[in-house]
């Protein structure tokens, strides 16, 4: 096959990190983080950085933007792409990581994208309509195959600007079609509900006793604003409105259960949709032991 890049994803509490560092150690790797949170500086014990778990292995797009920083996917596939060559120029096998299914499929579709600048005129037209009319709009303008250009009015409008940049700019739509990726062995870990929901809850209750809490308490008392925490969602959107007065301490953690569980189950709908998209994703069970999983992946990997 030659593969020269190995990719283990897999929904939260999937157990992926030590997975990925066993595996990046057999084969003289590097792990890239596919996090959308794990960059952010300070942002430790809610997005599960678990850096000890590294050890001696190298990894790359953890800890590299300011908490407060809106990081976006154009970003994330230029220090991706930065980080391979890197990785490969040094005789290395890059192991991307991670369970940002965007982040993935983007990195695999061979996405290019642009720097597409703010267009005021354009945004002032489109602030007053709502997110139904906006999203017709876009469907106007481009197949939409997933939903996360719409979720929100904001999302919806850039990705307005975007297709309309490419209307107005037919040289950037050539230089952004797509170079799939063919030389990456992706691999899921594969875990059932039940386990998954248990592995969450137990992870939950250790995260707050190791101070969660403190760690968003101490974001905004470094000047992170309460409402930048609150949009990466989950951990940080909870516990910010728990410390903040707007939650009690047991709607925080209900709430925050509920939505990570939430997360993992659309996370698992996002794989699923990448292999009926043409993604092929080689699944092994989470409770396989490390020396077996390592090896099987290391197998497919060398075949």
């Amino acid at each position: 096959m030659g593969y020269s890049t190995i990719i283990i994803t897999g929904p939260t509490a999937s157990g992926k990190t030590a997975r990925a560092v066993d595996v990046a150690r057999e084969v003289g790797g590097e792990i890239i983080s596919a996090d959308s949170r794990q960059i952010y500086r300070g942002m430790d014990l809610g997005t599960g950085k678990d850096l000890e778990e590294y050890a001696e292995i190298p990894y790359h797009l953890i800890d590299i933007r300011p908490a407060g920083y809106k990081y976006n996917l154009y970003e994330f596939l230029r220090d991706c792409r930065h980080a391979v060559a890197d990785i490969r120029s040094r005789g290395r096998v890059p192991v991307i990581c991670g369970g940002t299914g965007l982040y993935v499929e983007s990195y695999l579709k061979g996405l290019s994208l642009h720097e597409v600048p703010e267009n005021p005129d354009l945004r002032k037209m489109l602030e007053g309509l709502s997110l139904e009319q906006l999203t017709r709009r876009l469907e106007s303008m481009k197949t939409l195959h997933n939903t996360t250009d719409v979720d929100t009015a904001k999302r919806a409008i850039r990705a307005i600007e975007i297709q309309q940049y490419y209307l107005d700019h037919p040289e950037a739509a050539r230089a952004a079609e797509p170079h799939p990726v063919t030389d990456a062995l992706v691999i899921g870990v594969d875990i059932d509900r039940d386990a998954r929901r248990r592995r969450i809850a137990d992870r939950l209750k250790a995260r707050l006793d190791a101070g969660m809490i403190e760690e968003v308490s101490r974001l905004i008392d470094s000047g992170v604003a309460p409402d930048d925490l609150i949009y990466y969602g989950l951990e940080y959107k909870f516990i910010t409105l728990y410390v903040t007065g707007h939650m009690t301490r047991s709607e925080m953690e209900e709430g925050l259960l509920i939505a990570i569980h939430q997360f993992a189950k659309r996370q698992m709908t996002w794989f699923r949709g990448m292999e009926h998209r043409g993604f092929p994703i080689h699944w092994l069970p989470y409770n396989l032991p490390p020396e077996e999983f390592t090896s099987c992946v290391v197998n497919m990997f060398r075949s």
